[in-house]
């Protein structure tokens, strides 16, 4: 009898259950290297409470022991500002990186960082990419220590800088047009370039950084929030006294509008190298005739010396700008948009000796009035 057939049976079986456990095998090895990626991508996307520490670019368990090394601690002689909710340190890492570490404060009874506030800032900057705000490298959500790790910009902020005489004198003309660009560009990005828009709300020169260039970074992104277009977005006022939109003291209302208005009072203080607190005051009082016949070049930072031609036009478009900017009604501000825009393309022309422009020149006419070169006349400068 010929056994051939029967023989070869169990061959074949053998055969088919080798190759399937061979494709089993294979299938349970692709779904553990799909379940390590996941989860390593969701620790770099969440915050989570207890010993988690990620960060992108560099090994996380060595540069958390490498930061507390740094800053020993988070000792007070490596402390470079101080916010609302959270201390920041410079950290120069092993490997020579200097950052900047941007750790929490602890609530009064003891509890971790406001999550809350860690979380938004954590969300803003992994959602935005642009070259004026500044970049997040990582984060640390720990039982004694929570912080953000960003770049390091040498300058620290425009408020120290501003505050400075040797420091504010350095700061001529040119960059304080490029830094008044820089955070426009950033803000219409935030605004017109995310969906849903996201808002600041707390732009000021003491959120204003700046790199060994003089370039700027918007920072500082605790109290930003999402516009839901699903949503009245109510909100209770927050940011920094000075700088905060009027409207939200009875309407409780927050819209990009609100970081536009931000903008203006940074403008003016950036050419006018104080904060314009009075000034913009007087403005809206009664007394309007009388601030209004003010000469611009008068309110301009008198620790530089008087702009040539060219650059005073520019001064007069971000003067324009920003008093448009602060108008009572929000609907009647312009969109970051479009004062980036204006700051990048815009001319003036305006019927008169440019030195001789008044404050309320610039506050009746239009913003669509100032679209053409400026006229050029040969001036003599004095205060």
């Amino acid at each position: 009898m010929d056994n051939s057939g029967t023989n070869r049976k169990p061959k074949i079986v053998k055969i088919v259950l080798g190759s399937m456990g061979g494709v089993l095998s294979f299938l349970f090895a692709l779904i553990g290297i799909y379940c390590i990626f996941y989860k390593k991508m969701r620790e770099t996307t969440e915050v989570i409470n207890g010993d988690l520490f990620c960060i992108w670019d560099f090994d996380g368990n060595n540069v958390y022991e490498d930061i507390i090394e740094a800053t020993e601690g988070f000792d007070d002689k490596h402390c470079i500002g101080i916010g609302g909710y959270g201390s920041v340190y410079k950290a120069v890492l092993s490997t020579g990186q200097v950052v900047a570490v941007k750790k929490f404060h602890p609530r009064e009874n003891g509890e971790q960082h406001d999550l809350k506030s860690f979380s938004a800032e954590i969300h803003a900057l992994t959602e935005l990419r642009h070259r004026n705000i500044v970049k997040l490298y990582g984060i640390c959500s720990h039982v004694r220590h929570s912080f953000l790790i960003y770049e390091y910009l040498e300058r620290g902020s425009l408020e120290m800088l501003m505050r400075n005489v040797e420091e504010a004198v350095s700061l001529d003309w040119v960059k304080r047009i490029r830094i008044i660009k820089s955070v426009a560009s950033a803000l219409s990005h935030m605004h017109h370039g995310c969906f849903p828009p996201l808002i600041h709300r707390d732009i000021s020169s003491k959120n204003i950084l700046l790199n060994s260039e003089y370039d700027a970074c918007v920072a500082d992104f605790g109290i930003a929030r999402v516009l839901d277009p699903n949503s009245s977005n109510w909100t209770t006022p927050a940011g920094t006294y000075g700088y905060l939109t009027p409207e939200l003291a009875y309407t409780m209302r927050l819209t990009e509008k609100c970081d536009v208005y931000s903008f203006g009072v940074l403008a003016l203080e950036v050419i006018m190298g104080n904060h314009p607190g009075e000034f913009i005051t007087s403005l809206a009082s009664s007394s309007l005739s009388g601030g209004t016949n003010i000469l611009l070049i008068d309110t301009l930072d008198k620790r530089l010396e008087l702009p040539i031609m060219e650059i005073l036009k520019e001064l007069v478009l971000v003067a324009k700008l920003a008093f448009a900017c602060l108008k009572t009604h929000p609907e009647s501000r312009p969109t970051m948009e479009s004062v980036s825009h204006k700051l990048s393309t815009g001319k003036l022309s305006v019927g008169e000796s440019v030195n001789m422009i008044t404050v309320g020149k610039l506050l009746s006419e239009d913003v669509s009035f100032f679209s053409h070169q400026i006229l050029d006349k040969t001036v003599c400068w004095s205060r």
